[in-house]
């Protein structure tokens, strides 16, 4: 059983969401990174998305695409972006950890080197927002053959009669975007997402988990109550954005995590 399996599983039997936090690799340099990344699983965190800078983050907001450029000055690479995997799995053996990005690096970097790379590194999923899944067979089919997850994004302009494609080879969990958007974007209402995550639930058996314009612990136990993850992304990364220092930074992000971490535990109770 995967890690993701194991967490979503632990997760389920005692009725709660998982916290799903994402941040770049990176940013605002590499140890300062590595040590919010260590952090996480502590302040609260169920699950890690680790980001892969790239140049051009089509998906992502000005909070996202500056954390991209910032890690990308501070010359961050897919190389190193293994490496910080590697050091955090370390010390940390239980949290799943997905890297999401785009496929030009993964490309250049060499798609058998890197499955067998991420593997190495205890990468236990791969979120790859620009590969439509005609594309299996590029990146998705050889993950998961190696044992890596590929999770989907799908969206509210994702129609009953695409669904089943997007959903095919999908594993480790579904990712619902709730807005027609890039990250960071307005948030979806409660309405909207409980007709959302219903309308999944007809069509897989994997947990769904809501994520785009979640920044606060009231959103965030909102969407507790109604899916069996919560993804934060840009509210994580604006900490890093206006801290004075890496201390600073450090202190936000995972200070911001817990308060977060306190409204989806408590979303149930």
């Amino acid at each position: 059983m995967s890690r993701l399996q194991s967490r979503f599983d632990e997760l389920k039997q005692a009725n709660r969401a998982a916290l799903v936090t994402f941040v770049t690799s990176g940013d605002p340099d590499y140890d300062t990174s590595l040590a919010i990344l260590k952090g996480l699983p502590q302040a609260g965190a169920d699950v890690i998305e680790l980001g892969m800078p790239f140049t051009d983050p089509m998906a992502d907001g000005p909070a996202i695409q500056l954390a991209n450029i910032r890690a990308l000055k501070a010359r961050q690479t897919l190389a190193k972006t293994l490496q910080m995997a590697r050091d955090f799995r370390a010390g940390d053996r239980s949290t799943p950890l997905v890297l999401m990005g785009y496929f030009n690096p993964i490309h250049n970097y060499g798609i058998e080197r890197f499955i067998a790379d991420a593997g190495e590194a205890g990468v236990d999923g791969l979120i790859v927002v620009d590969l439509p899944p005609e594309h299996n067979h590029d990146l998705c089919d050889p993950a998961q053959a190696a044992g890596i997850d590929f999770i989907r994004l799908t969206t509210p302009t994702t129609d009953d009669a695409r669904l089943p494609t997007v959903l095919s080879g999908s594993s480790g969990f579904v990712y619902y975007v709730s807005v027609a958007g890039v990250t960071g974007a307005g948030s979806a209402t409660t309405e909207h997402v409980t007709e959302a995550v219903a309308r999944l639930r007809r069509h897989t058996d994997l947990p769904i988990s809501v994520g785009f314009g979640i920044r606060t612990p009231e959103q965030a136990a909102d969407i507790a109550r109604l899916a069996d993850g919560v993804v934060v992304g840009s509210a994580l990364v604006d900490q890093i954005a206006k801290a004075a220092t890496p201390g600073e930074a450090v202190e936000g992000v995972l200070g911001l995590c817990k308060q977060l971490a306190e409204g989806v535990r408590a979303a149930r109770l």
